[in-house]
């Protein structure tokens, strides 16, 4: 198969400028600002956007440089499949928040719920919309015993460079 690129669309900027500490979903970064800023070549897309309340942002884990097929997610102590956790070290370091739209003004979004680094590149911006997005009889797998700890658990660090042996280089 083909490999393809993506290129940004513009950069996310928030308060975390070290993955430490950093919360691990948008729920647990309830009510912390950040921005994205559109390249002026996409801003146009902008139109009919103000109308969402929420939206979901799709990014590239930029810090990451590498990947595990099995990880130890950040609520857990169990490796896991990665493609059964939303860990950043995967073979394609896409990143997928929801997060609340305040306002839009030009080519700037001032967003909340931001749970990512500044500096992230943003490949794509989509609404939210509840009768496409929300699901009944929804399975959660192994984190139904975890979700307890995600409003205290934050970023440790654990998918930046110091990957571990098994890790593949991308790129």
């Amino acid at each position: 198969m083909d490999l393809f690129t993506f290129r940004p669309i513009g950069i996310i900027s928030t308060p975390f400028t070290e993955s430490k500490g950093t919360p691990i979903q948008p729920k647990a970064a309830e009510g912390i600002a950040g921005t994205v800023k559109v390249f002026p070549e996409f801003s146009e897309g902008l139109q009919d956007l103000s109308g969402f309340s929420h939206i979901f942002l799709l990014y590239r884990f930029h810090r990451v440089q590498g990947f595990s097929l099995l990880v130890t997610p950040f609520m857990d102590d169990v490796k896991r499949g990665v493609f059964a956790t939303r860990a950043p070290a995967r073979p394609n370091p896409i990143g997928l928040s929801l997060v609340f739209l305040e306002k839009i003004e030009g080519d700037t979004l001032y967003v909340r719920d931001v749970d990512m680094l500044d500096g992230t590149p943003i490949l794509d911006i989509k609404p939210f919309v509840p009768q496409f997005d929300s699901r009944d009889q929804v399975r959660v797998g192994w984190m139904t015993e975890n979700l307890q700890k995600l409003k205290t658990m934050k970023d440790d660090g654990r998918f930046l460079p110091q990957a571990s042996d098994s890790a593949q280089k991308i790129d």
